[in-house]
């Protein structure tokens, strides 16, 4: 879950002041982007929540003017979406307008308990000129934006309107001087480039720790405050009485430490000022320093597929085959180390869709499929992981042919392999000797290529799986960190220290009540999609002292390799975040389940778990038979003291306003930011209750309280969803979607939120 700023000490004019300054820069953005591109759906989706947000924000602290413009400003974004106008230059003159309109306002809302704001004619000039946009003629989806001096006459009395629009003819392309666009390249040593990147990683860490001062500072300053009022209140019981000698002379001195304690905050105070704008200085100063040095290690996955076209034709040819290579994203970025060590794997991958895979021309017609086969690679970026997919249009793998051959190998017996599951199946094509090639080539046959691959993607902390369609072809899907220098990790806590598991090489994370711990032979398992996982804690394979608390639920991380799969129980997820990898000095050797170190972003180290090693460790622990229960019956069992609320919402002065609200009741709330921040924290922490907006960011509110209402685990928490629209067919659909209640957000003002709050889960 995103770690926000504390903005209970705010008020709410405060709060609406942010808001509007933040979705501001998003109308002013978009905006500006229509007049160079086609109007995207996407673009008008952002304009549409921005003003929505202003809306409700606005309608929380009753300026009902501000919400009256945000509305007409809204409808018009929306009918944009529809296809029932299309925004002009001259429009957007009127609503840019409109956002500086608003910007006014929410400046002159800051740190004042009653602002000036424009005149109300102002106001409803701007609602009337957006109206009249909402009524113009549609326009061809199509039509490019006319770019036409704006409505001076419409906006006369705002004077923060636009006064002239420049032509995109008129504003510098990077194709009038193609020599700008040369890219000098200078030769680094590898070893002097990984340097640089271990230097920009602790850069960045140590820019974050300003952070973490900054904000011990501002404690600081609080108690020094608290100090102050204390030394008031004395000299006021001082002055009450009648004084003598000494006593007035304590007064003086009292005095004087009050003059001091007073200058002493003053200078605290604005000392933290400027260290607080030197930290976002540095803070930024440094992740640029880091994402572009991370940039100077990354290569065009092109640079090392030229070879791929070139063998797959001869090969084809030696084979008496037709074959197409395709290629998708030639332009990804991937690390050069990464780089290096594909080359191999691919290539044996590719020799055997070639070989085993594509049929000859003659067998594919006899098929009904065209001569020429198709192997298709695909490279792209998703979910901060790098995916490379391999298929084929081929014959794939008989999977009761496979089944056959594990048993002729002598791998398992007939019972068991007839119990085997297809991805089970397909897994022991990755071992080392393994093929289903009747006869041995110069090209495969060997039973090296797969396994080849397997180890090599395992090596860089990835992942390689396989799926076959018998008769229509194979996929080979690799999942693979971006860079070897950063990885993207979970961090969880054991025995009150971080260790941090690469996310590749994770297959699920669970909460796990004990209740659904099976013991069989004093080994505890559980059952996750249907198979046993068998259960260890993290202490005793990490040789670390043992927990002394007993949580109603326990986290686990559930790891595997090709033929075990265990679930590792922690004391608690910290949470996800990219780590600088830093190696572990030679001289310590091999560390047992550890292969490097980073350090967190406040500057407290982190061992990084070697899964691998990990894996083969609790194998011998299981072996040894000396396991020690994970549910252990006289350990301390940890009571909930408060019941805890998690408020999803992207507006700040909605998040604030039911964080108060519920608080003030004795409630442990926590607040997301859009609907996937929601998620992920549901996920990885428990509620009795979640609230939840409906127009966010990356996932809404009828998505997320699907997604809740589906999972197995947290089905039964219960969703209120709160929505400015008290529309019947979004109520209904809100419902639809498992929501206990629809509220609109007028229910603020009275105790119709509470008074649902608790018959859902009761006072605190």
């Amino acid at each position: 879950m995103t770690k926000e700023t504390d903005y209970s000490q705010f008020s709410l004019l405060d709060l609406f002041s942010m808001e509007v300054k933040t979705q501001v820069a998003v109308l002013n953005d978009r905006l500006l982007a229509l007049e160079t591109q086609p109007q995207t759906q996407e673009d008008l989706a952002a304009l549409m929540r921005a003003a929505h947000s202003i809306k409700g924000a606005a309608r929380i602290v009753q300026l009902n003017s501000v919400v009256t413009l945000a509305h007409a400003m809204e409808d018009c974004f929306v009918a944009a979406q529809a296809g029932e106008i299309r925004l002009t230059a001259a429009d957007i003159d009127v609503l840019l307008a409109a956002v500086d309109m608003l910007l006014n306002i929410g400046i002159a809302c800051e740190g004042n308990s009653q602002p000036q704001l424009p005149e109300e004619a102002n106001i409803q000039t701007l609602v009337s000129a957006i109206a009249n946009i909402l009524n113009s003629p549609p326009v061809s989806q199509t039509a490019p934006v006319e770019l036409a001096q704006p409505q001076t006459a419409i906006l006369e009395s705002n004077s923060t309107a636009s006064a002239w629009v420049v032509p995109p003819s008129q504003v510098f392309s990077a194709v009038d001087k193609p020599e700008t666009l040369q890219n000098r390249v200078v030769r680094v040593g590898a070893d002097n480039l990984n340097c640089l990147m271990g230097l920009a990683g602790e850069s960045l860490v140590e820019a974050k720790w300003l952070e973490t001062f900054a904000d011990s500072l501002l404690k600081l300053k609080s108690r020094q405050t608290e100090l102050f009022s204390l030394l008031e209140k004395l000299q006021e019981l001082l002055g009450n009485n009648s004084l003598n000698l000494i006593e007035r002379q304590i007064q003086e001195q009292m005095s004087a430490v009050s003059q001091t304690a007073s200058e002493c905050r003053q200078l605290l105070g604005d000392r933290h000022n400027e260290l607080e704008l030197f930290c976002q200085r540095s803070s930024n100063l440094a992740d640029r320093l880091y994402r572009q040095v991370i940039a100077t290690h990354m290569s065009p996955f092109g640079e090392a597929g030229q070879g791929f076209p070139r063998m797959v034709r001869d090969m084809a040819r030696q084979l008496g085959k037709r074959i197409k290579l395709e290629i998708f994203g030639k332009s990804t970025l991937v690390d050069r180390d990464i780089l290096e060590r594909l080359e191999a794997p691919l290539t044996h991958i590719l020799r055997n869709a070639i070989d085993h895979g594509i049929e000859t021309p003659a067998e594919r017609l006899a098929l009904g499929k065209p001569e020429t086969g198709t192997i298709r690679l695909e490279v792209v970026h998703r979910a901060g992981m790098l995916l490379i997919t391999v298929s084929d249009d081929g014959r794939g793998i008989d999977l009761e042919f496979l089944r056959l051959e594990i048993v002729t190998k002598n791998l398992t017996t007939p019972e068991m392999a007839a119990k085997l599951t297809e991805a089970e199946l397909m897994e022991f094509l990755f071992l080392p000797g393994f093929s289903t090639a009747k006869t041995v080539t110069e090209i495969s046959g060997r039973g090296v290529g797969l396994d080849v691959a397997h180890s090599t993607v395992r090596e860089v902390g990835g992942t390689l799986r396989a799926v076959s369609q018998p008769g229509l072809g194979m996929t080979l899907y690799l999942q693979l960190p971006l860079t070897l220098s950063v990885l993207r990790t979970l961090v969880v806590e054991i025995a009150h220290e971080a260790y941090a598991f690469g996310l590749a090489r994770i297959d699920q994370v669970v909460m796990i009540p004990r209740t659904a711990i099976v013991v069989s032979e004093n080994q505890p398992f559980i059952m996750v999609n249907d198979q046993a996982v068998a259960l260890i804690s993290a202490h005793q394979v990490l040789e670390l002292p043992a927990s002394v608390v007993n949580p109603e639920f326990l986290p686990v991380v559930i790891i595997s390799d090709r033929l075990s799969r265990y679930g590792v129980v922690v004391d608690r997820f910290i949470g996800e975040c990219n780590l600088v990898v830093r190696p572990l000095d030679s001289r310590l050797g091999k560390v047992p389940n550890i292969s490097a170190a980073a350090l967190l972003d406040d500057g407290s180290p982190v061992l990084i778990i070697d899964i691998e090693d990990l894996v083969r460790s609790i194998s011998k622990v299981l072996a040894s038979g000396q396991l020690s229960q994970v549910n252990h019956a006289t350990q301390t069992a940890v009571t909930k003291t408060y019941k805890r609320v998690l408020v999803v919402d992207d507006s700040i002065t909605v998040r604030e306003m039911e964080r108060k609200l519920l608080e003030n009741k004795g409630y442990k709330v926590e607040v997301a930011v859009n609907g996937m921040d929601g998620w992920n924290a549901i996920r990885s922490s428990d509620y009795n209750l979640v609230i939840t907006d409906i127009d966010m960011p990356r996932m809404n509110g009828f998505e997320l309280t699907s997604q809740i209402k589906t999972h197995d685990k947290l089905k039964h928490i219960p969703v209120i969803i709160v929505s400015y629209k008290d529309r019947e067919e979004d109520r209904i659909h809100g419902l639809e979607a498992g929501a206990n209640y629809y509220l609109t957000k007028s229910s603020f003002h009275d105790d119709t939120l509470l008074t649902a709050v608790i018959d859902l889960i009761g006072e605190s």
